[in-house]
């Protein structure tokens, strides 16, 4: 009897496709999301839609509105403050257990996101760099293999995802994770520290810098 595939509710598909869309930069921030609009396009009844705005409000990515819309979230550069201040936190944690307590099975899946990251960003592929890239900070919050902090990052993955999209450099964020990777595999918590925080400052400055030039496009617009 051959096995029966699992069973996915249609609200986690919508869920996961607004999500990646938002993340990707299709639906771009102050995008209406109306229940109506999005159960045509996305062939499926104004329920699962609904449910899967709910959970993107929760994941910090949406804005509701009145009834039944709502919009993609514009993060202020108050937020962006408040996500970086967290990130640092987090990171410098994360990254110092995983040099400590990583394993070769974890190591190699790390390489294998790293490789990904690489390969998309010599390539140009924005989309597919950035999501390795993501990819890859959470390979390291696995490899830290700590409940806790595992479960402290779960309601801040969307919105972390979201703050390591915004670079424009593909190559130096990849470079950048292969050099923490090295210093992992090597276990050299110090050299891990000192890595950590040149990405934390490269990642605030890259991210400042293509806000301002979308700023100076909207501008010329």
């Amino acid at each position: 009897m051959a096995e029966t595939e699992s069973f996915e509710p249609e609200s986690v598909r919508v869920t996961r496709r607004l999500r990646e869309e938002i993340l990707d930069g299709v639906r771009v921030p102050g995008d209406r999301l109306v229940e109506r609009d999005l159960a045509d396009e996305l062939g499926v009844s104004r329920v699962p839609v609904r449910e899967a705005l709910r959970a993107l409000a929760a994941e910090g990515l949406v804005t509701p509105r009145p009834r039944s819309w709502a919009v993609v979230r514009e993060f202020t550069a108050s937020d962006i403050a408040d996500l970086n201040e967290v990130r640092a936190a987090f990171e410098s944690l994360t990254f110092r257990l995983a040099a400590q307590r990583r394993t070769r099975d974890g190591l190699e899946r790390l390489r294998g996101v790293l490789d990904d990251e690489l390969m998309a960003a010599r390539a140009g592929d924005a989309v597919r760099a950035r999501r390795a890239a993501a990819d890859f900070h959470e390979g390291v919050t696995s490899l830290a293999a700590n409940e806790l902090l595992l479960e402290l990052e779960r309601p801040l993955r969307s919105r972390m995802r979201w703050l390591l999209g915004q670079h424009g450099d593909l190559m130096a964020v990849a470079e950048q994770h292969e050099g923490l990777y090295a210093a992992i595999a090597d276990r050299d918590v110090a050299r891990v520290e000192r890595l950590v925080a040149e990405h934390l400052a490269a990642g605030q400055r890259m991210a400042m810098a293509r806000r301002q030039d979308h700023s100076d496009a909207a501008t010329r617009t």
